[in-house]
């Protein structure tokens, strides 16, 4: 039998010629040939959210991320909060060209091992068992690898010579199964409601065979799968989630040990392919007093050009070259390499285009006004489209009816929830689980593209407004904002600045969470997996009835059900997160004096308590330098800043000042612009002492010039890292403005031009709707139709290691690269006008 297969093998083999460009694993520890990057476990599963889309065995393919998730996997088609395999161990055998991954599954005492061999000019893959395969994993069990959808949108495939279209709609076949059959999901969840049934869908194969080609068009695209063991089966896992991908997987067999499956895959190779040059600038524009530098990302095996032209575009659409020089070479970066072409000196007001080689990109306007209006978008529709506990309108189009009248449940003691919120041993409130809290349907934000709460970003939203009001007096007005009746209207104008009523909006619900448990507490949010990845309108989440357990699951009254939809507060005690609240809250105060004075007092009133109490309750040694630490540090150095802005009492200035030292010695970048900002609250001496600090905080900024072509703070958490970058430009800005000697504005220009498209992978501007070329398809409330919210900042560049930053452009479900969070947008307002102040002043 043996001989058979080995026999089979061979013939299928064969079909292929003599090896062309072999795949070879790098210095970096992956399979490479031209156009081809094959990555085995480079990126493991992390468990931030489980199943993220970014790992196990991937493909790049032709400079796209196309396949993601080769692994052993429990289900046909995976979703976020399905279990995942932990890697034990990862073996890289250059001599032999092999990589293998030792996977376990803890919850069902599962080992499996992964290698993948290169072959010719493809891949074997073998799944090799030391124990036969559970039986409570018996048709569950499988090796899947996972295909981007909008990689193969409008493409076709063939399975055993047999021919078929990739949908560009999820249509494909579903079953269903009883419950008790079901491999469970994290922690007892499930993602499917199933109305007490006792039920769950699973999708069925849309194709079978033995040899699977998907896009024999596109040589770009063109794979080929062939399995040696058993049968390939071909998913739409959007028919389970919207952000489902393209599935191929092969079942790993019954009561069999050693290799018990193998296939093999070659991904077409473009001979000689070299990625298309990516002319990166700013999509907005530039004023004519900055400088002005494109950065030209090159494929490593090419060559660069020696030089570049800017052409100007007149108003009778001509267009005329009004500068060529020599571009200078920058060096290497992650995979690429990049030059500069520095065209600094064109000042005269225009539309403009650059040329390298026979790219041209799209025009962009030099003007002193490319800022004005940049943020515009970002107030006007991004935050009204967030509000929570209000219905939402912009002309004939309504963004959602009024949610969230059921607010909020008290969440259950010793609780781990799906969304890193949790709970302890006490709700640390007079409330029992699951009993409604009063008063807390008022004012917030929706968070991100989910619709929950998060008070430690609702803190930071109403302080990086405040700056804005306070710096740049911003009182645009075009947005209908009636808290009485619960109703935005987008592009209707009212009397009252737009800043101020976000201020009001999120200071109610900072206000409301003091006044309902006492202090501020981690948020609010949705109790069920299956209300969590709710999509749409978030009135449609719940009944917005109050949950009332006496009553039957199909009963109401109008103001009560049965139905056990509220959402929950997590109502546990931080002292960081009181802080910033206590920070928050005094400095709306200063922001609504004038605007809404009772809700002004009752805030500074709020926070004065708060900050007594805090204080009263326990203590913290400053010699614990923790990242905790420095988070509760952080929170309170903001409350003693702001509460001594508003109030002048010595008590905040001496407590400050006991703390911003030794906070600067743990974290210059963290804590150099709350020192600035408290300057004028000081005297000179102040000032003096912190040149030394300034001095090194420049230092450090300095080393992003080396790092990366762009000069800025590139972050490489698993979320992509525009808040940090965002932060790190204001902070430049107000050290500027400090230390104009010491620190130049271009550490702020940088960063805002990062934003606009300044940045690795692409030229795309990261807001929504803003520059030439923006985010069309982003994660927000609206992502299943592949759609955006205009001014709404996504978090940017993810870097998978080792070396490969993307943001998808046509595939909004990858949250870490394209998810709008609050405080993003609200700092990137500020941004904005930081940039037009040292520019145009005010």
């Amino acid at each position: 039998m043996k001989k058979l297969c080995f026999l089979f093998m061979i013939l299928i083999l064969s079909q292929y010629s003599s090896p062309a460009q072999e795949l070879k694993i790098n210095e970096k520890e992956y399979f490479e040939t031209r156009g081809v990057n094959l990555l085995v476990f480079s990126n493991q599963y992390t468990g931030y959210f489980f199943d993220e889309k970014t790992a196990g065995i991937e493909l790049i393919h032709h400079g796209v991320r196309t396949a993601t998730g080769g692994g052993v996997r429990l289900q046909p088609t995976p979703e976020q909060w399905d279990q995942i395999p932990m890697v034990v161990e990862r073996k890289v055998d250059r001599e032999n060209n092999s990589i293998e991954v030792l996977l376990r599954y803890n919850e069902f005492d599962f080992n499996s091992r992964v290698k993948v061999s290169a072959y010719e000019d493809g891949a074997i893959i073998e799944v090799i068992l030391d124990e036969p395969l559970p039986g409570k994993l018996v048709g569950h069990a499988g090796f899947n690898m996972e295909f981007l959808p909008s990689a193969y949108f409008e493409k076709t495939y063939l399975i055993d010579g047999k021919p078929g279209i990739f949908p560009l709609y999820p249509t494909g076949p579903v079953i269903v199964k009883p419950a008790e059959e079901k491999i469970p999901q994290f922690a007892g969840h499930s993602t499917f409601d199933d109305k007490g049934r006792g039920e769950f869908v699973e999708p069925l194969p849309i194709a079978k065979g033995k040899i699977l080609t998907l896009a024999p068009e596109d040589p770009e695209r063109l794979v080929t799968i062939k399995s040696l063991t058993g049968t390939l089966m071909l998913y739409d896992g959007r028919n389970l989630a919207q952000n489902g991908w393209y599935v191929v997987r092969s079942l790993l067999p019954a009561g069999k040990k050693g290799v018990v499956l193998k296939w093999f895959l070659k991904a077409n190779s473009i001979k000689d392919w070299i990625r298309q040059p990516v002319i990166t600038y700013s999509q907005v524009g530039y004023h004519p007093d900055q400088n002005k530098i494109a950065v030209i990302e090159l494929d490593k095996n090419d060559e660069p050009f020696e030089t570049a032209a800017l052409f100007k575009i007149e108003d009778d659409g001509k267009t005329s070259k009004v500068l060529e020089k020599k571009v200078e070479r920058w060096g290497d970066f992650l995979r690429y390499k990049y030059v500069t072409f520095d065209f600094t000196e064109i000042t005269e007001s225009g539309l403009y285009s650059i040329q390298y080689g026979d790219i041209r990109t799209k025009p962009f306007p030099v003007s002193k006004d490319v800022y004005k209006s940049a943020w515009h978008a970002t107030l006007d529709v991004w935050f009204p489209v967030q509000m929570d506990h209000m219905f939402v309108n912009e002309a004939y189009r309504v963004w959602h009816g009024l949610p969230s009248r059921d607010d909020a449940r008290q969440a259950p003691v010793n609780h781990i929830h799906f969304d890193g919120y949790s709970m302890g041993q006490s709700t640390e409130t007079k409330y029992k689980p699951g009993e409604h809290i009063p008063g807390l349907d008022v004012g917030g934000w929706f968070d991100a593209g989910d619709f929950d709460i998060q008070t430690g970003h609702h803190c930071t939203t109403i302080m990086s407004f405040v700056d804005s009001w306070e710096h740049f007096k911003i009182d645009r007005d075009q947005t209908f904002i009636d808290q009485k009746i619960r109703y935005t209207d987008i592009h209707h104008p009212d009397g009252k600045p737009d800043l101020l009523q976000q201020i009001e909006h999120g200071t109610l619900q900072l206000v409301a969470q003091h006044k309902s448990v006492g202090h501020a507490f981690r948020g609010i949010v949705v109790p069920n997996l299956h209300q969590y990845h709710h999509l749409g309108d978030p009135s449609a989440m719940t009944d917005n009835m109050i949950y009332n357990p006496d009553m039957d699951v199909n009963e109401n009254d109008g103001k009560y059900s049965g139905v056990n939809d509220d959402r929950w507060a997590f109502t546990g005690k931080d002292p960081a997160l009181n802080y910033s609240s206590i920070a928050a809250m005094a400095a709306a105060y200063r922001a609504l004096k004038g605007f809404n004075d009772s809700l002004a007092a009752e805030a500074l009133s709020i926070a004065e308590n708060a900050w007594v109490k805090e204080h009263n309750e326990s203590g913290w040694e400053l010699q614990d330098t923790g990242r905790f630490a420095l988070y509760r540090m952080r929170g309170e150095i903001d409350a003693a800043l702001q509460l001594l802005i508003s109030t002048g009492k010595e008590s905040y200035k001496e407590r400050f000042e006991n703390l911003i030292w030794n906070a600067l010695d743990l974290s210059r970048i963290l804590f150099i612009e709350r020192a600035v900002k408290a300057i004028p609250y000081f005297d000179s001496q102040f000032k003096e002492k912190l040149v030394p600090y300034v001095e090194e905080y420049k230092k450090e900024c300095d080393e992003f010039l080396k790092e990366n072509p762009y000069g800025v703070l590139i972050g490489r958490r698993p979320w992509a890292g525009n808040h940090e970058l965002i932060s790190w430009a204001i902070t430049n800005y107000h050290v500027h403005k400090a230390f104009p000697d010491i620190m130049s504005p271009e550490y702020t220009f940088k960063g805002l031009n990062y934003i606009y498209g300044l940045h690795p992978s692409s030229n795309i501007s990261f807001v929504s709707g803003v520059g030439v070329h923006s985010k069309k398809v982003a994660y927000g409330g609206n992502r299943a139709d592949y759609s955006f919210i205009a001014g709404g900042v996504v978090p940017g560049l993810l870097i998978l290691k080792p070396d490969f930053p993307e943001n998808k452009e046509d595939w909004p479900f990858l949250w870490g690269e394209n998810e709008y969070v609050i405080d993003i947008c609200a700092e990137y307002i500020f941004l904005v006008n930081a940039v037009d102040n040292l520019l145009n002043g005010k």
